[in-house]
Parts: C-alpha cells; structure tokens; sequence
C-alpha cells in the first residue's frame, strides 16, 4: 500500500515527515501531502506527482515550524490522481486533517449521508468522508480524538488504515488499523506512525506492531494502544535490525519476494467492495448498460506478457460462465491482422500500469472500429482507464519488481469477477451459483497463504537445478496458461531455456525434447469434478517419466494418484478447478525468485526488461 507517516516530537514534524515520505517512494505513488500543526492552526499542503513536487510547493509557500504532522504518498484507488484528490483530506471547518491506506466499501453511503447533513465534500476519494465523520464524533474538540477515531472506525466497512490529527488536540497522532499495516516507531522524546518502518529507521529502532482492529494514539511522552471498543490493546513490540535497503523490502532479499508474500492481501483488496446491498456484483466504473452487455456476441481478451496468461485464464472462466465466445490476443499482434469488430464485441484489456503501449494501441484501434472496451488495470487514472467504457481496477497495490506476481493473480481475480458480473447481467447463472464462486474466492487468501507458509522444498529444489540447462512446464484447462506463467518467470528471472506446453501437445512435438533428467513441471488438475482432466495430465507425467524425465508435480492435499509418477510433490490446497492458477502459481514464481539468485542473477531488476513497456 501507499506510504505514510506521522510524527510527534520536538524535531521539525515537517523534516521528519518529508524524509520518511522520501524513504517510501520505492512503493509507488501518483500524489503526496502533508498536514501540520503549528500554533494551534491546521496547515496543509499537496501535490499530484512526485514528492519533488510537493517540495516545490512548500519552497513556495513555507509552512510555520511544527513538531506535530503527518504525510502521505497515495496510490490512487478511488479518484484521479490529481492534486483534489491527494491527501490528507480536511474536514469542513479545517480542523481534521487525515490520510488513509486501503479501501471503505461503504463510503459512497456515507457520502450520502454526509451531504444530507450539510457536508461538503469536495473530492472523489473514499477517504475524505472519514475527516467529515471526524469532525462530528469530536463535536468541536469536545471529545478526544482518539475517542472519536474509535467511533468512526465501527462505522466503516473495508480495509483500513487510518492517521489523524486535529487542531484541538495538537500534541497527539492518532491512526487506526483494520487488514493494512501500521507499525509505531518509539523515540526518546518523540514518536512515529508508518506503514512501514522504512520510515523512521534514521530516527529509532524501536517499533509497535498494531493488531487488527485497533486504535493507536502517539504523544511526545508515550504511546497507547486500545481495540475500537477502548479496552488496552496487545502489541507486539521489537528491534529493527535490518539495515535502510532491507527495511525498505520488510527484511526481504528482494522486492519480489515481498510482493509474492503479499499476494494474499492483494488478493482479498481486490475483491473488497465488489458486493452491494442486495448481494449484486459491482464493479469500479461501468459505464455500460446492462442491454449493452446483453447484446455482446464476442469476447476478445488483448494483453501482453504474464497479462496475456491472466487472459488465457480468463478464456476459461468465461466461457464457462457465460456461455460468450471468448479469445485471448496478443496485444502486440492484435491490430495488424485486420480483427472482425462489432459493436457488439466487447474487448477486455488487460494492464497492470494502464500504459503499456502495444494493449494501448489494440484498444484505440477497437474503439475506432465502434467495439466495447472494459480494462482491468492497476493503476488508477493511467490512460487505459480513461479510454475505456468500463474499469475494474485490481487492488495489488504498487509493484517495485520487474517480474508481476501480485498483479498477475489479481488480474486473474479480476477477470473472474467480469465473467461472473456478465453472467449475472445476462441470467447465464442463478444468484445462489454466483454467490457460491464468490464464496471461494474469498476463501481463496487463507488458502494462498498456506502454499506460502510451506514452500521451503520448492527453494531447495530450485538451488538443486540451478545448474540445468532447460525446464519444462506442462499443464491442461487453467493448467495450461499457469505452465506459460511459470516457464516466464524463468526466462525473465534465470535467464535459462524454459518452456511451457499443453500437456496434450506432448504427442505432436515436444516430447522429442524429453530426455535423461530434464526437469518438468507440471500442475495436476484437482481429481474432483471434471476427472477427465486429472486423468489425462497423469497419462503425461507417465509419458515424460518414461523417458527419464525429472517430474515435479504441483498436486491437490489428498490425491495421492500422482505420487508413483513423481520425483517431488508440491501440494496445494483443494479449490475448484477454475480457481487454481491462484495457488499453484505461487511455487512456480517462487521457483523461479530462487532459481535467480542461486544463479547470481538481480531478481528484482532482469537484464534487458522495464515494469512497464511503453514503446510498440
């Protein structure tokens, strides 16, 4: 997520925030800002862009001296990164100034309410309506803030977190945590809030970890800890000793490896907000209408790289769920091959930064030819966004590593919630059905994080293979696109020979590549549900075991069918078919992190790429 920090103390608040925010920027952001007291006055100050900016601005017009602020470099989720939208966010009579990580579900019925009292709010932010409930829990600094913090936060729905300050109480920070981090950093004379120690290592060591669901309030001479119902909290404090870089990665060796471990997260934001009142699916910005997505006759996915396999994922999941023609194009092909468009063509393009120019140009050239474009992107108020007819944004938050991990599964989330939004407009599934998918999908971070917790003989076996040459991946259905992922990943990471097939596909070609210990992956379709599959892809383990094939075969807990055929088991939890890609690629793109490394290689920066292709 997106940095902040705040500070209490008798140093320059303004320094103090200024440098953490700077320490922060290797999250990504579109915007920052700052709010300080000084004198008891409410200063603030912010900027779309880069906090060069913002700097620039406060060269401009100085703030007065303050020991008390707080600053924030945001990821646009709800909004346009523009300067309206930055934060901190101000409450009606200037008093209340917060910043917020994460997503309120609820916060357009807030709004609601908030206008209907007189409220004005004046950006597109879900954020901004938690200064304006603020400022009436503190009814003009009658109650403490802290208090007010724990009301507001029992009236907020989504993940959170949440830093205060108000000008009646100019000694104190307050912030609030609910599924998003926020860490307090002990000084002497002095204390910190961030979402990440980075933050305020120059200063202190010394850190708090919050729990869920809990309200923290910093001064000069302490810190105090209590749940949103006001009982004392249980923290967790420890040392810090990692040094600037490895603090910056949350004690990772590289952001890579942080970005896998946050999948789950990254995950279950993305399906945050997704329900309404009445248990219908929504999406960001629809601005089709229902009839216009009940005359589709076609569906073309166009991405490019690891986006181009989410869209293979997707293919499935579609067809199955809507019963539409859908196909996967590469981008990069798409528009010089003259494709048959209609209006009654929906196209669904897939990007992670909303600037990738080869799926850019694909989507200008669809909407010349009077197509429907809906775009999955990460990347709030990115152009792609902005040219299309719909957006579902992921919620992966920024991604420093080159190879996508985070946001390549919660693409493929993405993709889900289209498909099943789609067969909810057009009647394709009952309400119960739907219901029961999102159920598993919800279902599916707790699952995601078990595979984490357990992947210690996957970095084994990649040191152990570091010296081969090539690796195979085979896989069938959704098994398939996760074979192309995860033989990506090594070429991109390991720079080594790698290839992913259909496992049918053996017969007519490949296996004359099966040799004397060459390694192949695969990943076994669960033996529940459509057996075919799961019988099918265990004739190939046989095929390529038989011609001195190593098989390492990623498997559902419980099938032990698999076992006479292979050299090493991963397992996975149970999961509809459908649903997983979002296990079993997690080994491969861990595989593929430690492969790298055991290869001496930079797993954060590979040779020859950029995070985000701009150029055809």
């Amino acid at each position: 997520m997106c940095g902040i920090v705040g500070y209490v103390g008798d140093q320059s608040a303004l320094g103090v925030v200024i440098e953490g925010l700077r320490r922060l920027e290797y999250r990504g952001y579109d915007s920052a800002g700052v709010a300080m007291l000084a004198d008891g006055k409410l200063a603030t100050a912010k900027k779309a862009g880069k906090l060069a900016n913002l700097e620039a601005l406060l060269e401009e017009s100085p703030m007065a001296p303050a020991t008390t602020g707080i600053g924030h470099t945001r990821w646009a989720t709800h909004g346009a990164p523009n300067d309206r939208n930055a934060h901190p966010h101000v409450d009606c009579t200037g008093t209340v100034a917060v910043i917020h990580n994460g997503i309120i579900e609820n916060f357009a019925h807030l709004r609601a309410e908030l206008e209907s009292r007189g409220h004005e709010l004046v950006s597109d932010t879900d954020t901004e309506a938690v200064a304006h409930l603020l400022e009436e829990a503190t009814r003009g600094g009658e109650v403490g803030l802290a208090d007010a913090m724990r009301a507001v936060c029992h009236r907020l729905e989504g993940a959170f977190t949440l830093v205060a300050t108000h000008a009646d109480f100019p000694d104190a920070v307050v912030g609030a945590r609910r599924n998003s981090p926020l860490v307090v950093g002990r000084g002497q004379g002095e204390n910190f809030l961030a979402s990440d120690v980075a933050a305020f290592i120059a200063h202190t060591r010394d850190a708090v970890e919050l729990g869920q669901d809990q309200v923290v309030e910093v001064r000069r001479d302490g810190v105090t800890v209590t749940d949103f119902d006001g009982n004392p909290g249980e923290v967790r404090e420890y040392h810090v000793d990692w040094d600037l870089s490895a603090a910056e990665k949350g004690g990772y060796d590289f952001f890579m490896l942080k970005e896998i471990d946050e999948q789950p997260q990254a995950v279950a934001d993305t399906m945050l907000g997704r329900l309404d009142d009445d248990n219908r699916l929504v999406l960001d910005e629809m601005r089709l209408s229902d009839d216009d997505l009940r005359e589709i006759d076609k569906i073309i996915v166009i991405a490019c790289g690891t986006s181009f396999h989410a869209g293979l994922v997707a293919k499935y999941a579609i067809e199955h769920w809507t019963r539409i023609p859908c196909e996967v194009e590469l981008a990069s092909e798409f528009r010089y091959r003259d494709p048959v468009l209609t209006r009654s063509t929906l196209i669904v393009a897939i990007s992670q930064s909303g600037e990738t120019m080869d799926t850019l140009m694909a989507l200008r050239h669809a909407r010349e030819q009077k197509a429907k474009v809906l775009a999955i992107c990460n990347t709030n108020g990115s152009t792609m966004p902005r040219e299309s007819d719909a957006v579902l944004y992921t919620h992966a938050g920024p991604e420093v590593a080159v190879a996508s991990t985070k946001g390549y599964l919660t693409q493929i989330v993405a993709c889900y919630l289209v498909g099943l939004y789609l067969a909810q407009v057009r009647g394709t599934k009952y309400g119960d059905e739907i219901a029961k998918v999102v159920a598993d999908l919800r279902a599916m971070p707790a699952k995601m994080q078990r595979v984490l917790d357990d992947l210690e003989p996957v970095r084994e076996l990649a040191r152990d293979l570091a010296g081969a040459t090539s690796v195979l991946f085979l896989g069938r259905h959704v098994g398939y696109p996760t074979a192309l992922e995860g033989a990506l990943k090594l070429k991109e990471l390991a720079y080594m020979h790698a290839e992913g097939f259909a496992a049918g596909e053996l017969k007519h070609g490949p296996i004359a590549l099966i040799e004397e210990g060459v390694p192949v992956i695969t990943a076994v379709p669960s033996p529940r549900g459509r057996s075919i599959l799961h019988d099918k892809m265990v004739s190939n383990l046989q095929e390529v075991r038989a011609r001195g094939a190593r098989t390492i075969v990623i498997a559902e807990d419980g099938d032990t069918t698999v076992e006479p055929y292979a050299d090493v088991v991963i397992r996975i939890p149970q999961s509809p078919t459908l649903l997983q890609p979002l296990l079993s690629t997690i080994p491969l793109q861990v595989f593929a992190c430690e492969m790298a490394k055991a290869r001496g290689h930079d797993v954060d920066q590979p040779r020859n790429l950029a995070k985000s292709v701009t150029v055809e």
